[in-house]
């Protein structure tokens, strides 16, 4: 089966080069030889500390921001070459809903200019049309039409959500690439948000992708996940195996830091110092300064992200397999 999207060897740096008689400037290498697939009507989450990439990694998805190198296919078309021929088409495709909804909406727009904007330009709809399409789409996001005519500023959080939501399904999307899309928002209004976004999925056929801290967030709405650390994918594998039998050491420190209703418990373990540098990362497995696994091996070169077995789960760690053996006896 072919993926809807896919990424190879995908590379973002930001910086470098130098000012005529200054020094060379850094350069920060965001993401790094990232390769995913994803299939039609899954979602897949993307976890990590702040700083491994992911935003990256969504913002070149989505198409606000072109690879260094590597390359991303949408249907099997390469976007890099769909942005430049038909920006217009990949922007129907694709749509991104932000993690801070207010800040998102233009604040000198009614929602129902907000929400005409994609139906007029890139669906091309007539008045009628996307009259009866507004009614519809507040519909979805459980709105009431009156709130049409209103200011984003006038809206709580998470109605604001529901707007970005609309807006980004008034174009009718395949894709839509969510950016912690309930993190500013409170507890009781997360689960109404999730609760919609899974609704609107079915209904409308759609696949996403997800970016989180929250781990049962990711747990309860993902189908797939990818585990990043400072711009690496270390470990992707179906929601039941990351969560029941992590094999990246971590992951193992994500799961067992964070508290997940349900969760098998993992190794008492927690993470060590800070995020390397990403101007400097250090050589071999960046995750090894902080790894209570790390050896020498660890350290001179870098383990490949590779099939861990037969069901697709990949794994980026020389002892990934004596990952259990660990348990209990790990530094806190």
């Amino acid at each position: 089966m072919s993926a809807l999207l896919e990424c190879k060897n995908l590379y973002q740096a930001f910086g470098g080069g130098r000012k005529l008689l200054g020094p060379a400037k850094p350069k920060i290498q965001a993401v790094s030889d990232v390769n995913l697939q994803i299939q039609r009507g899954q979602t897949l989450g993307i976890v990590g500390e702040s700083g491994c990439g992911k935003s990256t990694l969504a913002r070149m998805l989505v198409g606000l921001d072109l690879p260094s190198s590597g390359d991303i296919y949408f249907q099997g078309k390469d976007l890099v070459e769909v942005k430049r021929d038909n920006p217009r088409w990949l922007r129907q495709q694709i749509q991104f809903v932000f993690q801070d909804p207010l800040s998102s909406l233009n604040p000198r727009k009614t929602i129902r200019q907000i929400l005409e904007a994609p139906l007029r330009h890139l669906l091309n709809k007539s008045p009628t049309e996307r009259q009866d399409r507004l009614q519809e789409l507040m519909q979805a996001v459980n709105l009431r039409p009156e709130f049409l005519d209103r200011y984003p500023h006038e809206f709580s959080g998470g109605q604001s959500q529901r707007i970005g939501i609309a807006r980004a399904l008034a174009a009718e999307p395949d894709v839509m690439i969510l950016d912690e899309p309930v993190s500013a928002l409170d507890v009781s209004v997360q689960a109404q948000i999730l609760n919609l976004l899974r609704d609107l999925k079915q209904q409308f056929n759609l696949t996403y992708v997800f970016i989180s801290h929250d781990l049962a967030v990711v747990e309860n709405l993902c189908d797939t996940v990818a585990v990043m650390y400072l711009g690496r994918v270390v470990e992707s594998a179906s929601r039941e195996q990351l969560f029941n039998d992590p094999k990246h050491p971590y992951t193992r420190i994500l799961l067992s830091s964070v508290p997940v209703a349900g969760q098998k418990k993992t190794a008492s373990v927690s993470l060590q110092g800070e995020l390397p540098n990403p101007a400097a990362p250090p050589p071999g497995c960046a995750f090894a300064p902080r790894c209570y696994r790390a050896e020498a091996k660890c350290r001179e070169s870098r383990p490949p992200l590779e099939h861990f077995d037969d069901t697709g789960r990949k794994v980026a760690c020389y002892f990934a397999e004596d990952s259990d053996l660990h348990d209990g006896d790990t530094q806190s």
